[in-house]
């Protein structure tokens, strides 16, 4: 009796079906990506994929739909870059610390103490982002959005008045980039390799005692509650971008993909003013939370700047392309050199009024 019932439900499930969908129809394909990305729930960065996701849903009448995992619940950036490479992950919010994984062009926006300020940046990487579209997309990548997330600064338990001060502490840097760790310890520093999700715990424990980072990342992951002392410089801005793998994106109907494309493009545009100005805010909150901030004298500043040109000779050509080293530095003064404000107008001397004859 009972299997008489369960072939009577699938009869009749098999006939509500030909009736919605016609003979020789096909429902549409559903495509489900699923994205990895450092950023938190509740951040812009993550916003900004949680954005993406909404219109295409809506621009694909449905059939695409995002499936973020946030916080690094899927590893650090290189171990979410390796998973996209064997499709457990098709997208991903990356820094330049993933993505130079993917390929050595997307280094060349961190070298240290090149650029000022956020308009140097924009002029250097709108000149370059061809190239290192093409980079990427020979290793099979496809660059959704660009982004940033602020200028790298120094962090410590003790404070950090001037480069010495620094080298004299157990440093956190990325594992997995042997170049840069060969360049620290050249510098003189104590570097402690590891995973940035490994960071929080090891200040815990004391098996570092400094690390680099964004001021909004020190504050999102609690990381300046054990490292309350801030060294204001802006070593290095924090560039990336969200790829999605080309296998993913061929698998989107031709016809959509610019239409996604231009969304999500649209989409990094929006949110960008307002992750640049999270810094200060950032700041900010953790100065009223006990931070205390390291300003740099001129002869403390010009030791960072002397220590880091010391070393472009071996990031040129070793951790940067060196054709793409010399672009960007040039760029850079290129730039400069547009902006230095016009000469002051040499004012005539006043002229003397001869006095009126009654």
């Amino acid at each position: 009796m009972r299997r008489t019932a369960l072939l009577l439900s699938i009869c009749a499930a098999t006939l509500a079906l030909a009736i919605v969908v016609p003979a020789g129809a096909q429902a549409p394909t559903q495509l489900n990506i699923k994205v990895g990305t450092l950023a938190p729930e509740g951040t812009p960065w993550y916003d900004v994929i949680q954005e993406v996701g909404a219109n295409w849903k809506k621009a694909s009448g449905g059939t695409i739909s995002l499936t973020i995992f946030g916080g690094g619940v899927q590893g650090d950036e290189p171990a979410m870059v390796s998973k996209m490479r064997i499709g457990q992950l098709q997208m991903g919010a990356f820094t330049s610390v993933g993505l130079e994984t993917i390929t050595k062009e997307m280094s060349a926006l961190w070298i240290p103490l090149l650029f000022r300020n956020y308009d140097e940046l924009d002029y250097v990487r709108g000149k370059i982002d061809a190239r290192l579209e093409k980079a990427l997309g020979d290793k099979g990548f496809v660059v959704l959005n660009w982004g940033d997330a602020g200028w790298v600064k120094y962090f410590a338990k003790k404070p950090i008045p001037n480069l010495k001060a620094l080298q004299e502490l157990k440093l956190f840097t990325w594992a997995g980039n042997s170049e840069s760790e060969e360049m620290y310890k050249d510098a003189g520093f104590k570097i402690v390799p590891l995973a940035a999700t490994d960071i929080l715990m090891n200040l815990q424990r004391n098996m570092i005692e400094a690390f680099p980072a964004p001021a909004t990342a020190a504050l999102a992951n609690q990381w300046f509650g054990l490292a309350k002392n801030m060294m204001d410089i802006k070593f290095a801005p924090i560039v990336g971008a969200t790829i999605i793998t080309k296998a993913a994106w061929d698998k989107i109907d031709p016809s959509l993909r610019p239409t996604l494309l231009k969304l999500a493009r649209e989409t990094g545009t929006k949110f960008t003013p307002k992750i640049r100005g999270l810094e200060t805010e950032a700041i900010d909150a953790m100065v009223k939370r006990g931070l205390q901030i390291q300003k740099l004298t001129p002869q403390a500043e010009q030791e960072w700047q002397q220590t880091a040109e010391k070393f472009y000779p071996k990031i040129r050509g070793t951790i940067v392309p060196a054709d793409l080293f010399d672009e960007v530095k040039r760029l850079v003064m290129e730039y400069r050199a547009q902006k230095k404000p016009e000469p002051a107008k040499k004012l005539e001397p006043a002229k003397t009024l001869e006095p009126v004859k009654k």
